[in-house]
């Protein structure tokens, strides 16, 4: 499909445009004219009379123009969920709706508005996925505990996913990566799954899916892959969405995360480090990818963001050259983990990590939300970007302990009672809607001043 200058199309498309530092934004609302909405019948539905809004934006990417206006498709992740406090030593998370299935949908920007339409479930041969976690015996396991909005255990599902990014497959089909496994799963574009591709076990483990390098297990819960692309010559790139946590000891430490590429013709692996910007956070366990999406073959767009040392927010866009960027792969299983070097130690042992420049602060040109998690290239002076609206679901304290003001601070027994540093307290908890902004889709058409590169 043909692409149309964007200074041409601008003109019918934004409903507004603003300028910070040379950059053009126009902002929309992301609008569900048919309807869409997640069902949700639990204990606290008198909060969501009309249900659920579709938690969309989990990753995006651009299909060309249509009668000049703009499409793209987009993901969900794995449904309405909501933090909880942790059974045992395991994390917990409430989910709303535990049969809801992760969706793709269609999104058209045109006459100023931004419309998603056409939900399609993903599914394989046995019917449609959950987005529920993986028993805790297999790679890929959060080792979450899910719950009910009781605060009643849940089963586990070695078919969920949780999906967080997309790409096409050049074919009319997609690439999807997962926060579990980390999985790469490969979809025709009606939502069927092909193929899913995860860490490869060692002896003695189990896996639903391998594939790709057996390390990436050591991924933080919930933070697998974050983002995926396509480069023009065939391979597919994930980003691991933070610093890997090798035997639970590396996560505050480890000066990168990893970019993993994956060619599906051959079955080829490699690994990038992106470097995050340690000095900005407390710990570095703290920054977050957010999206990526290839330039060419060597450079890549990426979302970088998370809480700062000042407890701000931080959503940046960054041009990445892996050009001299080492193979991680070759120094893998030889001696310590690079996730426990630091900056000196890396070069002593010849590790090139990747080269960044920022090409965008979301926040100075009033970013709001506080996650970007979709980003698609458009031209090579134009971005989009999106917001996961959580499904417009938040988990709240009732009748909090004075030194429990988080949901954090309590712990949780398999009755579905809390307790407060061993003593059983009366407080509860209830799921409540997210108010706007937080509960909108917001999607951003960004004009650089300048081509990239």
């Amino acid at each position: 499909m043909r692409i149309k200058p964007l200074g041409v199309l601008l003109a019918s498309l934004l409903p507004l445009l603003s300028h910070a530092a040379d950059i053009g934004v126009a902002r929309y609302n992301v609008s569900f004219p048919d309807g869409d909405r997640v069902g949700y019948s639990g204990a606290f539905a008198s909060q969501f009379p009309n249900g659920l809004p579709v938690g969309i934006g989990s990753g995006l990417v651009f299909n060309g123009q249509e009668g000049g206006d703009l499409l793209l498709t987009t993901v969900t992740d794995r449904g309405p969920n909501a933090d909880a406090p942790a059974v045992g030593k395991q994390e917990a998370k409430i989910f709303a709706n535990p049969a809801f299935v992760p969706l793709l949908m269609e999104i058209r920007i045109g006459g100023g508005k931004a419309i998603a339409t056409q939900a399609r479930p993903l599914h394989d041969d046995n019917g449609s996925v959950s987005g529920l976690p993986l028993p805790g015996n297999l790679i890929g396991s959060t080792n979450e505990v899910a719950l009910t909005d009781t605060l009643k255990p849940l089963a586990s599902d070695k078919r969920g996913l949780d999906t967080e990014g997309i790409t096409p497959d050049g074919k009319g089909g997609y690439w999807l990566c997962d926060e579990y496994g980390p999985f790469l799963i490969h979809i025709d574009g009606q939502g069927k799954i092909l193929a899913k591709y995860g860490p490869t076990p060692l002896a003695g483990e189990q896996a639903v899916a391998s594939g790709l390098p057996n390390i990436i297990k050591w991924r933080q819960p919930n933070r697998g892959f974050e983002g995926v692309t396509r480069l023009p010559d065939g391979r597919i790139l994930a980003a691991v969405q933070s610093t890997l946590d090798i035997d639970g000891k590396s996560k505050n430490q480890a000066q990168f995360t990893r970019l993993v590429s994956f060619d599906p013709a051959s079955g080829k692996t490699a690994m990038y480090g992106y470097p995050i910007d340690i000095a900005r956070y407390q710990k570095a366990k703290d920054a977050k990818i957010g999206d990526i999406v290839a330039v060419d073959n060597q450079h890549i767009l990426l979302i970088e963001q998370g809480s700062d040392k000042d407890k701000q927010m931080m959503n940046k866009i960054y041009l990445v050259d892996l050009s001299e960027a080492s193979d991680l792969t070759s120094f893998d299983g030889q001696g310590k983990a690079l996730e426990f070097a630091d900056t000196s130690e890396l070069a002593k042992r010849g590790v090139k990590l990747a080269q960044k420049r920022e090409v965008v602060d979301l926040r100075k040109l009033g970013w709001q939300q506080e996650k970007v998690e979709g980003l698609a290239l458009i031209d090579n002076r134009t971005l989009a970007v999106i917001n996961d609206n959580d499904f417009g679901l938040q988990a709240k304290l009732v009748n909090a302990e004075p030194e429990g003001k988080k949901i954090g601070d309590y712990q949780l027994d398999q009755q579905g009672k809390l307790s407060l540093a061993g003593k059983p307290v009366n407080t509860t908890i209830e799921l409540r809607p997210l108010v706007q902004p937080e509960s909108l889709s917001e999607l951003w058409v960004l004009t650089l001043p300048e081509p990239l590169r």
